[in-house]
């Protein structure tokens, strides 16, 4: 079973891809826009030339827990993604993707452009490797979050 993650954004939405197995995070790339119709429709053929069988969604949380207006948006694109495409979609809790994201970027001394360019990329690897390592302790399961 192939698992897509995504992290939507403003202007740029990462995405992961597991490996045919659904063991670990396998590629990922970059989505440039936001309109959500548009993006909606590019992760759709994504997920369908890659045999995906879930998506699972960044759903970013306050710190507190609750639901902030990201998550709300996060919550509309999970709808367009089932209603209009028929995507199997999960949320997913993803406080601090991006920040551990840009701090792994950081690390590899990835700076400037090219880190704009890839720190969506890397947050959809670690909301994808979130997701993938519940699945293997038996927490996950469809509508988590």
């Amino acid at each position: 079973m192939r698992i897509m993650a995504v992290d939507l954004g403003d202007q740029r939405t990462g995405v992961a891809v597991s490996d045919l197995s659904g063991t670990i995070a396998g590629e990922t790339f970059v989505i440039s826009g936001w309109q959500p119709e548009a993006v909606a429709e590019k992760i759709a053929e994504e997920a369908r030339n890659r045999g995906v069988s879930r998506v699972v969604l960044g759903y970013p949380k306050n710190m507190d827990g609750s639901a902030g207006p990201r998550a709300e948006k996060s919550a509309a694109f999970a709808g367009l993604l089932r209603e209009r495409h028929g995507l199997d979609v999960v949320l997913w809790d993803e406080r601090l993707t991006t920040v551990d994201a840009h701090r792994i970027l950081s690390e590899v001394n990835v700076r400037g452009t090219k880190r704009k360019k890839t720190v969506d990329a890397v947050a959809a690897a670690l909301i994808l490797e979130s997701y993938l390592a519940s699945l293997r302790q038996g927490g996950a399961s469809p509508g988590t979050f």
